[in-house]
């Protein structure tokens, strides 16, 4: 059936749709038939009609029960009504089967271009003015396009800046290799170097794992119930000493009734990650304030600093893996923190937001969901 022009589904809600009408065509054809012809019968050859007043007889006619009646006129089958019927029949489900069928078979191509590697979202428009199921499938398929082209979009990114983060570690374990074999007496400080090196790239490979688990929903996620209050309190507590190297004050403020349901690790992780981030540019401004506050449904915390800033194109950007705003000299990461971040946040049923603060420096937003432990 694949050579018919308009597809086998057209066909079939055609066959369908027109025997449905033409049995109910002939059914009510042959009915109002039979009780037609019911009624032009009328009553038989040898007896006057019903409360007909009796006639004089004529001279020499014979008596009235020897009279001949004319025949009642024959009922005939309205063929030309049904066969109208079925015309009509015919065109409406035609009309109804193209109207069912030419939404899937565009969105059926839609699904054969994706399978080709074309994502290019369309089957929305494709369905014109619509305003039912169809047209809302073919919306959704344009979202998961979209989404898919993005997912494929970053992996292509991500594994393009894995390659380029990954040579340059690569080529310094290479030097000092090299190194050792020219200066077998500085075998203990190669061997120092070589052990520094291989943690950065455990850590990067680590980081990258935990990436990839969070962008592809394979990382469990506890739903327990979290109190930010003290989860912050620790994140601090974990950072006064690198603060106190920098010179940073830490102020922490903390509502009442800030409790989320969550992954009490991850949401750590999160923290973590925007204190440690502000800690490594706000070195300038001495100082780093961390809020938090509540409300009906959601939980709110701020984590600033008075540092630079980021320019207003890096702000969009700042959650791509591997982007670093201006880096300073001694930054140790690989610019995954707060991709990591913004993912453990998604995973959530969050978002997370940066801005920058009209006194100087940036401010970072995330929103919680209370949610149910």
């Amino acid at each position: 059936m694949s050579f018919l022009p308009f597809g086998r589904l057209f066909w079939k809600f055609l066959v369908f749709f027109f025997l449905a009408q033409v049995t109910a065509v002939l059914g009510i054809g042959l009915a109002i038939w039979i009780w037609t012809a019911d009624r032009d019968f009328g009553p038989s050859p040898t007896e006057p009609p019903p409360f007909a007043a009796p006639r004089p007889e004529r001279p020499g006619e014979p008596p009235p029960e020897l009279r001949r009646f004319p025949p009642p006129p024959r009922a005939r089958i309205p063929v030309a009504h049904l066969l109208t019927g079925a015309l009509v029949s015919l065109v409406f489900a035609g009309l109804l089967a193209a109207y069912v069928a030419r939404p899937i078979r565009r969105l059926r191509h839609a699904l054969q271009m994706a399978a080709n590697g074309q994502l290019t979202p369309g089957a929305g428009a494709a369905m014109g003015n619509r305003r039912d199921e169809l047209a809302d499938l073919g919306r959704d398929f344009d979202r998961m396009a979209q989404h898919l082209a993005q997912l494929m979009q970053s992996q292509r990114r991500l594994l393009h800046d894995v390659s380029h983060e990954l040579r340059s570690p690569l080529a310094r374990l290479n030097a000092i290799i090299g190194l050792m074999r020219q200066q077998p007496g500085r075998l203990d400080d190669c061997l120092s170097r070589l052990e520094h090196e291989s943690s950065r790239m455990d850590r990067l490979l680590s980081e990258l794992l935990t990436l990839s688990r969070l962008e592809s929903r394979m990382q469990e996620r506890a739903n327990e119930a979290v109190d930010l209050a003290e989860l912050l309190a620790d994140v601090v507590e974990d950072a006064v000493p690198e603060a106190e190297l920098a010179g940073c004050r830490i102020e922490l403020a903390v509502g009442r009734d800030v409790i989320v349901a969550g992954d009490p690790e991850m949401l750590h992780r999160v923290f973590d990650n925007l204190l440690r981030n502000a800690l490594a540019y706000a070195h300038a401004g001495g100082w780093i304030g961390i809020t938090a506050s509540s409300s009906a449904e959601a939980v709110t915390i701020r984590v600033e600093d008075r540092g630079p800033g980021v320019s207003g194109f890096d702000l969009e950007r700042l959650f791509v893996p591997f982007f670093r705003s201006a880096p300073t000299p001694d930054a140790k990461g690989y610019g995954l923190g707060l991709a990591i971040a913004r993912q453990v946040v998604e995973n959530h049923g969050g978002r997370i937001d940066a801005a920058n603060r009209p006194e100087g420096g940036l401010c970072m937003t995330v929103t919680l969901p209370r949610g149910n432990a």
